[in-house]
């Protein structure tokens, strides 16, 4: 059974016995909001011997209605018999019973009839969800953001960190102790700080941080931030605090917001793998002068924190600690050999631009394709001083020696097994001649490796995003799915039902809001308990997925997932719904076509 067929049931529930009015109607109201079900009327009035002559809507009635005296039969003519028939139900939901809003039972009691609808969808979300209903993820599947076909691409393109190199956890504890202690030593923090220990699962990649006020967060796609996702130092932030520190609101203005490289003046938004120890760094620090009560400039902290992680990285120490041992550091390498080894083997052209320098690659790729591991190549580019390479035309190429010395000859062409040094895009195509969409790129910084060559230059792009792994168990848990699928039918039960506005009625929206915040919170933890997913925000995509969707046409967990694939494969984006387009998602599979409740003040205004 499909999740379809199990909101098609949930949608059957909703609907089937609902016989109190949510309002009354007016003659006018009642034509716009029964024109449907005068039409299936029709249709089996056509269906009737001679001796039933008119037809009216009372099979479609729930059981317990009767007709009503102000609704006249209706009587089949010539055109109703050459109408086509049309299924039973709501539109775009065949086989489900539109509702009547004209009854003579009972009225149920408003509070009893709520808890009867919720407590039979709830029965429904747990005896048909089907079983293994999203196993059929897989963290080493493609996914497509845009239509792309492998036949028509020639010439493929790799960052080196966190592209065709993965590096273990252990990396991130080694960059965030050392910065810890640069803090400490060259910048004279306070030695308590150096109490506080890496803590693995604290913060994820795409938060957003406000620089004045010291706060971490994350920001949803329409720049809002998620409650319950505020962090002072390691403590949550009240969310009425968070609404009196941006004045009422959880909306962060554009201006204020990170500028187009994550890095505006006052919220700078985290967005590769290198940046979680910063981000754990700058919690634990402001998390130290809070609880011992020490006046500080959360700017200058900020600064001071920036400041060390990039000192671990131009001393060299995390290109010093990989080399040194590489098993230790580096993961997955013979999947690299194998997908490079493929991609010569059908004769396509492979080039490396990356940020590290030549020795730092050089090592690692000796390591995991071997000595002549240059050979794959036609071009390499170390040093290149992303994302400015992809938008200024300024720095020339240069060419290093065997030894990584800088040649002093003019370039006027990029040749094969030689190493480059810096230089800008703009040489780049005018002496490769790469161009367009037969050209696809591999890297993880969304903005650094991506962005630009999207935008600009339209080459094809694919990010490495190696959270999908982990994302992608937790989704495919009954776990996550039950909940998922109960949030979501709960929420088009109360969107369906808001028009119950008396006082009980009121009470059980209440604890059903309640309850819905509780389910939010539930399976936001389920990823991060501090953070979540690092896709979603409640039911809004995030900042990161929203660049993420915008930035890359593929992403993929690692670079071995292209193995898994022949390289004539076409990836095609899955088409899902706009919020005018057909209903397929739970909520609004439960709500049907009744979007627009109030059909009387509709009337008056056509």
């Amino acid at each position: 059974m499909s999740l379809k067929t199990v909101g098609t049931a949930l949608t059957r529930t909703i609907w089937r016995g609902n016989s109190t009015p949510p309002l009354a109607r007016s003659p006018k109201a009642n034509r716009l909001s029964t024109s449907c079900r005068l039409s299936a009327g029709r249709k089996q009035c056509c269906e009737k011997t001679k001796e039933e002559p008119s037809c009216s809507s009372d099979s479609d009635r729930p059981s317990g209605d009767a007709p009503s005296s102000n609704e006249p039969p209706h009587a089949c003519t010539a055109a109703d018999k050459r109408r086509p028939k049309e299924p039973v139900g709501a539109p775009g939901l065949s086989g489900v019973r539109r509702r009547s809003f004209t009854s003579t039972a009972a009225p149920m009691d408003q509070r009893s009839y709520l808890w009867s609808r919720y407590n039979e969808m709830k029965r429904l979300v747990h005896d048909l969800i089907p079983p293994g209903a999203c196993k059929s993820l897989n963290s080493s599947a493609i996914y497509a953001n845009n239509e792309v076909n492998l036949a028509e691409v020639d010439i493929y393109g790799f960052d080196y960190d966190y592209t065709l190199a993965l590096y273990s956890n252990a990396l991130n504890t080694m960059i965030y102790n050392t910065a810890r202690g640069f803090l400490i030593e060259h910048f004279k923090y306070p030695e308590g700080i150096r109490k506080y220990d890496y803590i693995p699962n604290f913060a994820a990649r795409g938060l957003h941080y406000d620089i004045q006020k010291g706060l971490l967060m994350k920001i949803d796609a329409f720049h809002y931030i998620q409650p319950g996702t505020v962090y002072r130092g390691l403590s949550p932030v009240p969310d009425e605090e968070v609404l009196e520190l941006y004045g009422g609101t959880f909306h962060v203005p554009l201006q204020q917001d990170s500028g187009f490289y994550g890095k505006g003046p006052k919220v700078k938004q985290f967005m590769d793998i290198f940046s979680i120890p910063e981000m754990t760094l700058l919690a634990v620090a402001n998390d130290f002068f809070i609880t011992n009560d020490i006046d500080y400039d959360p700017v200058h902290l900020f600064k001071d924190v920036s400041e060390a992680i990039g000192m671990v990285h131009l001393k060299g120490y995390m290109y010093k600690w990989v080399m040194q041992d590489l098993d230790k550091f580096i993961l997955r390498g013979e999947e690299t050999d194998a997908v490079l080894h493929r991609l010569v083997s059908h004769g396509k052209k492979l080039f490396l631009i990356t940020n590290s320098p030549f020795s730092f690659v050089d090592k690692g790729m000796t390591h995991m394709v071997g000595k002549n591991w240059r050979d794959f190549f036609d071009v390499v580019i170390v040093q290149a001083d992303k994302p400015h390479f992809f938008t200024d035309c300024i720095k020339p190429f240069r060419r290093l020696d065997g030894n990584g010395d800088l040649r002093w000859e003019k370039i006027s062409s990029l040749d094969k097994g030689q190493i480059y040094k810096q230089g800008n895009l703009f040489d780049f195509l005018r002496l490769t001649g790469w161009r367009g969409s037969k050209v696809l790129y591999f890297g993880d910084h969304l903005y650094s490796d991506l962005a630009d060559l999207m935008l600009r230059h339209g080459w094809r792009t694919a990010a490495i995003v190696p959270e999908l792994e982990q994302e992608t168990k937790v989704v495919s848990t009954g776990r996550y799915a039950v909940n998922l699928t109960w949030l979501q039918a709960l929420t088009g039960l109360m969107e369906r039902l808001q028009t119950h506005r008396d006082p009980e009625s009121k009470q059980v929206f209440l604890e059903w809001q309640k309850e819905r915040e509780e389910l939010r919170v539930l399976t936001k933890n389920l990823f991060n308990p501090q953070f979540g997913s690092i896709f979603r925000t409640c039911h809004n995509p995030t900042y990161f997925s929203r660049r993420l969707c915008r930035f890359s046409d593929i992403y993929m967990t690692s670079l071995s997932c292209l193995l898994n694939y022949d390289l004539s494969y076409t990836f095609y984006p899955r088409r899902t719904p706009l919020q005018h387009e057909a209903p397929l998602w739970m909520d609004q599979l439960c709500t049907g076509c009744m979007k627009t409740p109030f059909l009387e003040e509709m009337s008056h205004i056509r």
